[in-house]
C-alpha cells in the first residue's frame, strides 16, 4: 500500500444517487471534508457510472470529483461517462451530427443528466470525464468499469496519447464500428459480448432488444451455453455457444491480481465472481443497493469484505 493508506474501498456504480453515496461513505468511516469525504487512512476507488438515471447527479459529481482532487479517492471512467463525451462532441464539418447520436433511445438514457445539470455544468463535467483513466492498477489491485483486458487497455491508452484525450480525432476512430479501438472501448467499458444465434435476442435492463450477451470474461466459455456463460441478470437463451466466437477477448487468469468492476446490474447478496474478480454494481439505480468492497491487500477475495447498507 502507499504510505498512509491501509486499504481501498471499491464503490460500485452510483448513477446520481447521492443520498446512498453519502450514507455508504459515512458507514465506511469517511467524514465530510470540504465538498467531499475523507477517511483517515483509506481511499475510495470508484468504478465509474456517476451520471444518468438518479435524482442528484450534480451532487454525486461534486463529491466524487472533490475526493479525487483531494487525493482521497481514485476513479475510472464508466460507459456512461464515455457516452456523455461522445453525446456532447460534434462531428467536425457536419451540421447537427454528434459522435453519439441524439436518438430517442440515447436521449432517454441521458435525460436525467440533461435535466439536472446546466449547460455550463455539463461542459465542466465532460472536461473532467475526459481526464479519467479507463483502468487503474495500484498497489496490487486493478479497477476497470466492465472488464480487464490488458491488450485493449494498452490500445486505448496509446490512442489517447497519439490522438488526444477523447478528442474528435480519437472518437472518429473509436466510434468506427469494428475498428480495433472500437472493440477495445466496448470490451473495457461495456464488457466483452457474444453474438447470439440467429433468431435469439434478449431484453436488457433498459428494455432494449439486443442480439448480444455479456459474458464471464474471467472463465472459459468452451462447452457452455450462452445462459451458463452470461454475466448479469438478463434472461438469456440456454443454447450452445459457437466456439468460433470466443477468441476476440482475453480470459482473465486466476493468478492475476484482484480486479474490481461495476456495470453488470447484479442483484441479491454481494459475492465475488471468481477468487480474484468482484463486481460492486448491485443496481442502486433500479431499486438495489450501493455496494463497496473493503480491500486490504488480499489475493483471494472474500465475501465478508463486501459492505452495503440495507433499506
Amino acid at each position: 500500500m502507499n504510505s498512509g493508506t491501509t486499504g481501498y474501498d471499491i464503490i460500485g456504480d452510483i448513477h446520481g444517487h447521492a443520498h446512498e453515496l453519502k450514507a455508504l461513505l459515512a458507514g465506511l468511516g469517511y467524514g465530510r471534508h470540504e465538498r467531499g469525504y475523507r477517511h483517515p487512512d483509506r481511499k475510495a476507488l470508484f468504478v465509474g457510472d456517476f451520471v444518468d438515471r438518479g435524482p442528484a447527479i450534480g451532487e454525486v459529481l461534486e463529491i466524487v470529483r472533490s475526493m479525487v482532487d483531494a487525493n482521497d479517492a481514485l476513479a475510472v471512467m464508466g460507459n456512461h461517462e464515455y457516452n456523455a463525451i461522445a453525446f456532447h462532441t460534434p462531428k467536425p464539418g457536419q451540421q447537427d451530427a454528434w459522435f453519439r447520436a441524439h436518438s430517442e433511445k440515447n436521449l432517454k438514457q441521458h435525460d436525467a443528466t440533461l435535466k439536472q445539470l446546466t449547460t455550463t455544468q455539463i461542459a465542466e463535467a465532460i472536461e473532467w470525464f475526459k481526464m479519467l483513466p479507463v483502468a487503474i492498477n495500484v498497489d496490487g489491485v486493478r479497477i476497470a468499469h466492465a472488464s480487464w483486458q490488458t491488450r485493449d487497455i494498452d490500445r486505448i491508452n496509446r490512442a489517447l496519447n497519439t490522438q488526444g484525450r477523447f478528442t474528435p480525432e480519437f472518437l472518429t476512430i473509436a466510434e468506427e464500428a469494428g475498428s480495433e479501438l472500437n472493440v477495445a472501448i466496448e470490451n473495457v467499458l461495456k464488457g466483452p459480448e457474444l453474438q447470439l444465434p440467429a433468431g435469439h435476442f434478449i431484453l436488457d435492463k433498459a428494455n432494449h432488444k439486443r442480439d448480444t450477451v455479456r459474458i464471464k470474461w474471467y472463465e472459459s466459455g468452451a462447452g457452455r451455453t450462452y445462459l451458463e456463460h452470461h454475466l448479469g441478470s438478463d434472461e438469456v437463451p440456454d443454447v450452445a455457444i459457437n466456439v468460433n466466437d470466443l477468441g476476440t477477448f482475453e480470459t482473465y487468469l486466476s493468478d492475476a491480481p484482484p480486479v474490481f468492476i461495476g456495470h453488470y446490474w447484479l442483484t441479491g447478496t454481494p459475492k465475488h465472481l471468481a477468487t480474484n474478480v468482484a463486481c460492486t454494481d448491485y443496481s442502486v439505480a433500479k431499486g438495489g443497493k450501493l455496494v463497496a468492497y473493503r480491500w486490504d491487500g488480499e489475493s483471494n477475495l472474500r465475501e465478508d469484505k463486501f459492505y452495503w447498507l440495507e433499506g
